[in-house]
Order: C-alpha cells, then sequence, then structure tokens
C-alpha cells in the first residue's frame, strides 16, 4: 500500500532517517484501548464524567486521523463486560454519552462514508440502545471507507466462549464434525469473523495490559503502549503510534524480513 503524503512525512519524521518508509505499510486495523478518562479529570479536580466527554471527543479525533492515514478498520473499546463494575451512576453516564455519540455524530459518519460496525454481548442492554446500535449498523451498512468498530459491552473472554456455545449447538445438532473444529471454525464464530485481525493495538495511559480486549484476534499483533491519557490523544498521538508500528518487524513465527 502506498503512503498519503502526510503520513509518509509524519512516519518519516516519527522514525528517523534509518527507515526506508516507502517499504512499510500502513496498518490496515487499528484497535485501540481508550484508558485514562478518569485520571484526567482527576488530575484537573473535575468529575469524573468530564473526562469521558473529553474522551469522546479524542475518538472523534482519531475517526479523522485513522481515514486520512488510510487505515480501513478502527476498533475502539468503548465498555467492557467489567465495566459493569463501576458505580451505577458511572455507568449511566457511559450509556448516556453513547447514545449522544449516535445521536450527535451518525449523521456525520455516514456523509463520510463511514461504516459502523458493534461487537460485544447485547443481552442485558435495554431496547433503546439495541435500537441505537442497530439504527448505526442499519444507517452506514453500505459505506465502502473506513469502518469504525465499536466493542460495547464486550469481553474477549466472553465472546470465546460464546463462539464455543454457538459451535456446540450446531455439533449436538448433527451440523458440525468435533473434528472439523479448528482455528478457521472457532474464527468464524467470532463477533469479528468479517473483520480483519488488528495489525497494531494502541493503549493509552501509560498501562501495560490488554483488559480483555480481543484475544483472540491480537495473537499476532503488534501493540504500543502511549503515556497519553485518553481524552489528550491527538493526531500527533496516533501518528507516532503508527510510525512505531511501521519500524517494527513482524515475523509471525518466522525469521522476517530483516533475519540475517
Amino acid at each position: 500500500m502506498s503512503l498519503p503524503s502526510q503520513a509518509l512525512e509524519s512516519a518519516d519524521a516519527a522514525l528517523g532517517d534509518g527507515l526506508d518508509v516507502l517499504s512499510a505499510a500502513i496498518p490496515t486495523h487499528v484497535a485501540i484501548i481508550m484508558d485514562g478518562n478518569g485520571r484526567w479529570a482527576a488530575r484537573r479536580g473535575l468529575p469524573r464524567i468530564e473526562g469521558h466527554r473529553r474522551g469522546v471527543d479524542a475518538v472523534r479525533r482519531a475517526v479523522r486521523s485513522a481515514a486520512e492515514l488510510g487505515i480501513r478498520y478502527l476498533t475502539v473499546y468503548g465498555f467492557s463486560t467489567e465495566n459493569w463494575s463501576r458505580p451505577p451512576s458511572e455507568v449511566a453516564d457511559l450509556f448516556g454519552l453513547l447514545k449522544r455519540f449516535i445521536r450527535n455524530d451518525l449523521a456525520d459518519l455516514h456523509a463520510r462514508n463511514v461504516r459502523v460496525r458493534v461487537i460485544g454481548d447485547r443481552t442485558g442492554l435495554s431496547p433503546d440502545v439495541l435500537l441505537l446500535l442497530d439504527e448505526a449498523q442499519d444507517l452506514t451498512r453500505r459505506n465502502g471507507g473506513l469502518t469504525l468498530v465499536v466493542a460495547f459491552n464486550y469481553g474477549g473472554r466472553q465472546e470465546i466462549a460464546r463462539a464455543m456455545r454457538a459451535l456446540a449447538r450446531l455439533v449436538r445438532a448433527g451440523q458440525l464434525d468435533p473434528d472439523a473444529i479448528d482455528v478457521e471454525a472457532i474464527g468464524s464464530a467470532l463477533d469479528t469473523s468479517d473483520i480483519p485481525d488488528p495489525d497494531l493495538v494502541i493503549r493509552t495511559s501509560g498501562e501495560m495490559r490488554t483488559s480483555n480486549f480481543l484475544p483472540w484476534q491480537t495473537a499476532y499483533s503488534e501493540f504500543v503502549f502511549l503515556p497519553d491519557l485518553w481524552p489528550d490523544f491527538d493526531d500527533r498521538a496516533f501518528r507516532s503510534a503508527i510510525g512505531q508500528f511501521m519500524g517494527r518487524d513482524r515475523r509471525y513465527g518466522g525469521r522476517g524480513a530483516k533475519a540475517v
């Protein structure tokens, strides 16, 4: 894939003169663990909801940057299954922000040819939330630009468990031979069956863990951990992470292009 001129200049600045950026490739799929909203607010003496509001602004910036860089898929960890353990008031605030984001931004995303996909467990979600999620997907289904994947009420282990149950039901019904269950069969039963695995996973806030985010899909992803708190994440931080990715030698268990 050829690099857009802006991405080429940024990558060159980020990586220095030692790498031929023309031979490097922009990742097809970038996934982001958006972390640090609460700490951002606490450092400023603001309520946590303000950090979450500013985090939504950072999502908007990330979508713009991804589209400008030529990234085809951007997945954001919007709400995890573990987030239900937070105080009910904060959970309500997060759901309120999701609703406002869809209502306020969906028309703009659609106009910019962005396709919206939602992955995660829909069990227990209220009818009004389900209606909004379906509306976002249905309206943008035929768009051919960036695909924005929102992991909502998502947990990676739970996703794998759901996939195993689905395959087990097929076996019980006599529609699937247990010996036919392989990597491809499991992948086809996941929420992301029609989405390529992430090339790059970015986590903000300096934390260095994956927090149950796409464990199956990220087996060979590159990871970049940034110190920026999520509300501060901007185009500069995004391009810095892409620059780090472009400097990696992805071997997939082999020797890689730089092996001697």
